[in-house]
C-alpha cells in the first residue's frame, strides 16, 4: 500500500514517464535523494495497473532494501530472469540501482534478452557517465527530478490557489487551506523559502524542528552514501576528507548566485581561517574541483555557465552555483534575510529548469543578465531582484536587458514590482505570480 503522501501526483514527471512507456529506451530518473524518485516509480506502477497491466508483469526492486543489499550483477540478472513471464510484456522498476556494481551489464542484458520496459532511478550523475552512455548509447532517456516547485509545495501541503475579486478592480490570487482558511500568497511563499521543497516535509507538517531533523538526514545520506561511499566502491578515493567536504558545502551554500572560481575556493577557505587546525595550507585547485564535482554529481549543487551574448560562446571563467533546495541551505546556514535576492534567484533558476529550459548566465559587454533560458526556438532573458521600487535598482536591472537587441522576451522578476508592469517592452512580473503561472 502506498501512503497518502507518496500518492500525491507529480504530473510534470509522471507524464514524461508515460510518454516514453513501451519504448525501447531505458527510462532513467535522476535527482537528489528524497526528492520523490521512488514515489514517482510507484505512481508509474499504479498507472500501469490502471491500464490493465497485471501484478505478475511488474517487477519492483529497491536496492536500498536489505533484501537486495548483497546483490551482484549476476544475482541481479538471475533474480529478474526467474520472475520474467516468457509470454508477457514485463515492466521492470529498479530503485537506486547504482548500488549494484556494474548494474549496467545486467540492465543491458534485460533489454536484449526479455520483452520488457525498463525504469531505473539513481541519486548520482555518475550512473550516466561516459561508461554507461557508451553501453546504452541512444537507448536511455534521462528524466531529471527536482524537489517540489512552489505550486507542488502548496498541493502537497493541502493548499489550493483561488482567484478572488479585488476591491480595486481585477482579480487577485489567494491561498486556501483544507479548512477553508484564506492566506496571502506571500505567507505561503515565505514558508516555501523557509522549509524548501523536499516532499518528506509534507508528512511531518511545517514544524521547524522536525523539518531540520529530516533535512539533516538527507544531507548526511547524500554525503555518506552518494559521495564518500561511492568513491570507495569505485576504488578511486578522491573525496576522503568529510570535514573539507563540509567546508566546501558551506562555502557554496553561502555564495549561491555569486561568481565563483573553483580554483579560488581553497584560498578563500585558508585566508578566512575556515580549515582545520593543522591544515591551514589551501587545498589544491584539483582537490577542490574533485570535491565540487562530487557535490554536483550528487545533485546537491547545480553549476551554471556564462554565455557571451555578443560573442555567442560559452565562457570558461566564473560560473555560479545554486543549491537544489532552500530548506537544505537553511539547515546548513540557519535562517536569514540578508541575501534574499540570491535566494530568489535560486528559486527562479530551478523553476526555469522545471519548465524545460536550458539556462545560462548572460554576459553583454561588462554587464550581466541573471539567466538566458532557451528551448527549441524559444528564448527568454530573466533578471531577478527583490524589489523594483527604487530608481537605482530599476536602472541597474534594466540596463543589461536594454543592451540586448533581439526580439525575444525580457522579464524582471521581483517580490515588489512597483507601479509599472513594463519598461520599454521589458515585463516586470511578481515572482510569486510567475511561479504560480
Amino acid at each position: 500500500m502506498i501512503d497518502s503522501i507518496s500518492l500525491k501526483k507529480r504530473d510534470l514527471y509522471l507524464q514524461k514517464l508515460i510518454s516514453f512507456q513501451d519504448t525501447e529506451q531505458v527510462k532513467v530518473v535522476t535527482g537528489i535523494r528524497r526528492c520523490g524518485k521512488s514515489s514517482l516509480m510507484k505512481l508509474m506502477v499504479a498507472h500501469l495497473r490502471e491500464s490493465g497491466v497485471s501484478d505478475s508483469q511488474i517487477i519492483e526492486m529497491n536496492f536500498e532494501s536489505y533484501d537486495f543489499k548483497d546483490m551482484t550483477r549476476d544475482s541481479f540478472y538471475n533474480y529478474v530472469k526467474e520472475h520474467v513471464l516468457p509470454d508477457k510484456r514485463m515492466y521492470l522498476f529498479f530503485d537506486e540501482v547504482q548500488r549494484v556494481d556494474k548494474w549496467e551489464d545486467a540492465v543491458n542484458s534485460f533489454r536484449v534478452d526479455f520483452n520488457c520496459d525498463i525504469y531505473v532511478t539513481g541519486s548520482n550523475a555518475y550512473m550516466l557517465s561516459s561508461e554507461y552512455s557508451t553501453y546504452l548509447s541512444g537507448r536511455c532517456v534521462e528524466i531529471r527530478m527536482l524537489p517540489l516547485s512552489f505550486n507542488e509545495f502548496l498541493y502537497f501541503h493541502d493548499f489550493e490557489i483561488v482567484e478572488a475579486e479585488s476591491a480595486f478592480g481585477g482579480t487577485r490570487k489567494q491561498v486556501r487551506d483544507s479548512n477553508g482558511v484564506i492566506y496571502n500568497p506571500n505567507e505561503a511563499f515565505s514558508a516555501y523559502m523557509r522549509f524548501g521543497g523536499m516532499p518528506g516535509i509534507a508528512e511531518i507538517g511545517l514544524n521547524q524542528e522536525k523539518a531540520l531533523m529530516l533535512l539533516e538526514g538527507i544531507y548526511s545520506t547524500v554525503v555518506m552514501r552518494d559521495i564518500l561511499e561511492r568513491e570507495n566502491r569505485r576504488g578511486r578515493k578522491r573525496v576522503t576528507d568529510p570535514i573539507l567536504l563540509k567546508k566546501i558545502v558551506m562555502f557554496l551554500a553561502d555564495n549561491i548566485g555569486s561568481n565563483i572560481s573553483v580554483s579560488s575556493i581553497g584560498n578563500v577557505l585558508a585566508n578566512e581561517g575556515l580549515l582545520e587546525e593543522g591544515k591551514r595550507e589551501a587545498p589544491s585547485a584539483h582537490t577542490v574541483s574533485m570535491y565540487v564535482n562530487s557535490l554536483t554529481e550528487a545533485y546537491f549543487f547545480y553549476e551554471i555557465k556564462r554565455f557571451d551574448i555578443k560573442g555567442k560562446e560559452y565562457l570558461r571563467t566564473l560560473g555560479k552555483y545554486y543549491i537544489v533546495d532552500m530548506g537544505l541551505r537553511n539547515y546548513l546556514l540557519g535562517f536569514r534575510d540578508r541575501d534574499s535576492g540570491h535566494a530568489l534567484e535560486n528559486v527562479a533558476y530551478f523553476e526555469l529548469l522545471r519548465r524545460g529550459y536550458d539556462v545560462s548566465i548572460g554576459k553583454i559587454d561588462n554587464m550581466e543578465i541573471d539567466f538566458i533560458a532557451t528551448k527549441a526556438d524559444e528564448k527568454v532573458y530573466v533578471q531577478v531582484t527583490e524589489s523594483m521600487t527604487s530608481e537605482e535598482v530599476r536602472r541597474r536591472e534594466l540596463a543589461p536587458l536594454r543592451k540586448v537587441k533581439d526580439n525575444y522576451e525580457k522579464i524582471v522578476l521581483s517580490l515588489n514590482t512597483g507601479m509599472d508592469s513594463s519598461y520599454d517592452g521589458i515585463k516586470s512580473l511578481n515572482i510569486i505570480d510567475w511561479l504560480l503561472g
